[in-house]
């Protein structure tokens, strides 16, 4: 069975789409990434599609769902690497990726992420440390 590779990176899982999806393929991703969130406590999740010269309605809503799953299991997810065909494509279809949100590439992608999770993070250390001198 074909899979797409999950890659962790410290708080954050990587995922490089470098062929074409189909349905089936897709939704593996979709069950694989919810499985690894769950299971390394990611914080998350940037999807690259630069890749993919069409995405179909279908992978549009597996975008989306991921977005949502991921959202609700405490992890954010970024897409990064749209080609403006997949974009111009995805705005005619209607498709609005709840849930997710678009860098232009994996380095702004990941700036993106880290900036979402790392200044909640940065507020909880300073509660900590802030509960620390009390003592």
């Amino acid at each position: 069975m074909d899979r797409i590779p999950i890659l962790q990176m410290g708080k954050f899982l990587l995922v490089t789409i470098q062929v074409d999806l189909y349905d089936r393929l897709a939704l593996n991703l979709e069950t694989d990434l919810a499985q690894m969130v769950n299971k390394t406590g990611a914080r998350g999740v940037l999807i690259d599609i630069s890749a993919l010269s069409i995405v179909d309605s279908f992978m549009g809503r597996i975008l989306g769902n991921i977005g949502t799953m991921s959202k609700i299991m405490d992890a954010e997810t970024v897409v990064v690497g749209m080609q403006p065909a997949v974009a111009i494509t995805l705005v005619e279809l209607g498709l609005e990726l709840r849930g997710v949100s678009t860098a232009l590439n994996v380095e702004k992608g990941m700036q993106l992420l880290s900036v979402k999770v790392g200044s909640f993070e940065d507020h909880e250390l300073e509660e900590d440390h802030d509960a620390g001198s009390v003592e």
